[in-house]
C-alpha cells in the first residue's frame, strides 16, 4: 500500500506542470506523509453537472492545473466528438487563486485540439461568461470559480452551446472522455493562439441589463451594497449608473476582490456574520435597502430594516417579491423553481393565469424550462432575464429588486409591506433550512440510508402524507439522491448538497391569514411550527 501509493504520487509528479504543486508534493513524497498522500491519492475529484469543485492543492483529490488540463482535454475531446472541431470555447475566471491560471490552461488545451478559445478579458461575474457564450456563438463555456466556497477552493463550471449549465448525459460523457486522457505529455498545449477578449462582451451585458426594468419606472431607491471580496462591485456600478439610480454606498472593506477573503468566515451573505459590516454601514446610512453578491455575482442578497433592525430576507421571500413585481409590470412566460424553493410561487403564477413548473435544484435545470420568463432557487439564486442570461444572475436581480424597491417607495411602502400583501392573499409561506456541514461524508450517506429505511411518519405532529424517494425520479424529474415529505401545510426536502459537505434540508409551513390583523399570530405559529419539524427531522435523520 504505501509503496503503491509513493508510486502513484511519484508519476502525478512527474507530469504536474505548477512548480507550486509539484514542490508541495515532492515535500509530501520526501517526508513519506502516508496519510496526507492518502488523502489526495485515494481518488479522482468527480466531474458532474456542478463540472468540478474542491480543495487547492497537488494530486488528483485536489484542484491544480494537473486535474484543470485533464478536464479541459476532456471537454475539447467530447466538443469534438459532437462535430463542434474549430468552434469557439469562451472561457470567464473569478478572482481566486489559481483562477486565472486555470482559465490560460483551458485555452491553451481548446486551442491545442482544433478548437478557438477566447478569455475574458479579466477576473468578470458569472453571468457575463454566461451571457458571452450566446452573444459570441460559442459551443461551449468555462467558468473558472468557486462560487461562495471557502478560500481554499476553486471550481471549473462548464456550460453549452446553448448557454445553460451541462446536464446529464453530457456530464458523463465528458467525465468519460476525461478519464480516457492517459498522460498530460499527450495533451497540447501551445503557448499562444487564443484571444484574449476586449470590453466588447462586457459592454453587451450591461446594454442587456437596461431590459430588466420598466421603461420610465423609478429609480429613487438607495443602496449599501458589499461584493465580499468577489467581482461584482464595477459591474453592478456600471449597471446601476446606465440605470439612474442613486450610486450605493460600498463596504469599503469588502469591495476589492481579495482571494482570501479577509473579513468573512465563508464568502456567502447566507452565513452568520458575513453581513456585519454591511448592516453597521447601513445604520450609518440608512439606506432603503442593502444588497451582497457573493464572490462571482451569480448571486444576489437583499436586507431590510425591520423593526429598527437589519435583516436578510430570505431566498424564498426575495423570489416571490420578484416574481409578484414581474407580475405586476405585466409579464408572460412560465415561471419556474427548484422543488426545495417555496411553494407561493406558483400561487403567485396561478393567480396571474401564467405557467408554473418545478425542477431538479440547479439553474442548469430552471434555464431549461422552455417558455421560461422568470426562475429562482433559495440560495439566493434569480434568471429574470433568460433570453440574455440562462443561468442565476447576481447584476440584474439587484436591478431588478432595487427598481420594486422604488417603485415601492415612491408609494410610501416597503418589501415588508408588499410580503404582507402576499401572505393575506395566499397565505403565510414561511421557510427554513436544517443545514448540516460535516468532514466526514459518510455522516450524510448515513442519515440519508436512515431516512429511507425508517421514513418518519408525522413530523411536529402533522401526518407525513406522501413520501417520496426521489433517487428513481417522478413523472415530472428527472432521478437525483433527495427526499421528498407532503405534510397537511407543510413540505421537507431533504438531499446532500451538489457542491459543498452538507446535507441540507428544506422546510415549508402554510398558514392561513383571513386577514391582515392575523399576520403576527400565523408568523408566530409558523415559526414553532418549523421549529418543531427542524428538531423532529432532526432526530429521524440521526443529525
Amino acid at each position: 500500500m504505501h509503496d503503491d501509493l509513493i508510486t502513484r504520487a511519484e508519476a502525478w509528479l512527474a507530469e504536474d506542470p505548477d512548480p507550486q504543486t509539484r514542490d508541495e508534493l515532492a515535500r509530501l513524497i520526501d517526508a513519506a506523509d502516508v496519510t496526507e498522500l492518502a488523502a489526495r491519492f485515494a481518488g479522482t475529484l468527480q466531474f458532474g453537472t456542478a463540472g468540478l469543485r474542491g480543495e487547492l492543492g497537488a494530486g488528483p483529490l485536489r484542484m491544480n492545473r494537473a486535474v484543470v488540463i485533464r478536464a479541459a482535454a476532456g471537454l475539447a475531446a467530447y466538443l469534438r466528438r459532437q462535430g463542434h472541431t474549430g468552434g469557439l470555447v469562451v472561457i470567464g475566471y473569478d478572482a481566486r487563486h489559481k483562477s486565472e491560471d486555470f482559465a490560460r490552461d483551458t485555452a491553451a488545451v481548446m486551442t491545442g485540439a482544433g478548437l478557438r478559445a477566447a478569455v475574458l478579458p479579466r477576473p468578470l461575474p458569472t453571468p457575463v461568461l454566461a451571457y458571452a457564450i450566446r452573444h459570441l456563438g460559442a459551443v461551449a463555456g468555462v467558468e473558472v470559480t468557486a462560487s461562495h466556497n471557502p478560500p481554499r477552493d476553486n471550481g471549473y463550471k462548464v456550460y453549452l452551446g446553448d448557454g445553460s449549465q451541462i446536464v446529464p448525459p453530457a456530464d458523463a460523457e465528458i467525465a468519460g472522455e476525461i478519464a480516457a486522457v492517459r498522460s498530460l505529455h499527450d495533451v497540447p498545449r501551445p503557448d499562444t493562439g487564443w484571444q484574449t477578449l476586449d470590453d466588447g462582451v462586457l459592454d453587451a451585458y450591461l446594454s442587456r441589463t437596461d431590459a430588466v426594468l420598466a421603461p420610465g419606472s423609478p429609480r429613487t431607491a438607495r443602496t449599501v451594497y458589499t461584493a465580499l471580496h468577489g467581482v461584482g462591485r464595477d459591474v453592478l456600478l456600471a449597471a446601476f449608473a446606465r440605470a439612474g439610480f442613486p450610486a450605493p454606498a460600498l463596504v469599503a472593506e469588502q469591495a476589492d476582490p481579495d482571494p482570501d477573503f479577509p473579513t468573512v468566515a465563508f464568502p456567502n451573505p447566507e452565513e452568520p456574520g458575513a453581513m456585519d459590516l454591511s448592516f453597521a454601514l447601513a445604520r450609518e446610512t440608512r439606506p432603503d435597502l442593502v444588497i451582497a453578491n457573493d464572490p462571482d455575482a451569480d448571486r444576489c442578497a437583499v436586507a431590510v430594516e425591520e423593526d429598527g433592525e437589519w435583516r436578510m430576507l430570505r431566498g424564498d421571500e426575495v423570489g416571490a417579491l420578484l416574481a409578484a413585481h414581474l407580475v405586476a409590470r405585466g409579464a408572460t412566460g412560465v415561471f419556474a423553481e427548484s422543488i426545495v424553493s417555496s411553494s407561493l410561487l406558483g400561487r403567485i403564477a396561478a393567480a396571474a393565469g401564467l405557467p408554473h413548473e418545478e425542477t431538479l435544484t440547479g439553474f442548469k435545470w430552471i434555464a431549461r424550462v422552455e417558455g421560461l420568463r422568470y426562475g429562482y432557487e433559495e440560495a439566493l439564486g434569480y434568471c429574470v432575464d433568460p433570453e440574455g442570461v440562462r443561468d442565476k444572475d447576481g447584476i440584474t436581480a439587484a436591478l431588478l429588486i432595487t427598481e420594486l424597491a422604488s417603485v415601492l417607495k415612491e408609494r410610501g411602502r416597503t418589501l415588508l409591506d408588499l410580503l404582507d400583501d402576499l401572505a393575506v392573499e395566499h397565505g403565510l409561506h414561511a421557510t427554513d433550512q436544517l443545514s448540516v456541514r460535516v468532514e466526514d461524508l459518510s455522516v450524510i450517506a448515513d442519515a440519508m440510508r436512515r431516512l429511507r429505511e425508517r421514513p418518519p411518519t408525522a413530523l411536529a405532529g402533522l401526518p407525513v402524507t406522501r413520501a417520496e424517494d426521489l433517487t428513481q425520479g417522478t413523472g415530472t424529474l428527472p432521478p437525483t439522491d433527495g427526499l421528498r415529505y407532503t405534510l397537511d401545510g407543510a413540505r421537507v426536502v431533504v438531499r446532500p448538497s451538489g457542491t459543498e459537505p452538507k446535507l441540507k434540508c428544506y422546510l415549508e409551513v402554510v398558514v392561513p391569514v383571513p386577514e391582515r390583523s392575523g399576520l403576527a399570530d400565523a408568523r408566530a405559529e409558523a415559526a414553532e411550527r418549523l421549529a418543531t419539524i427542524k428538531r423532529d427531522l432532526s432526530q429521524a435523520a440521526g443529525i
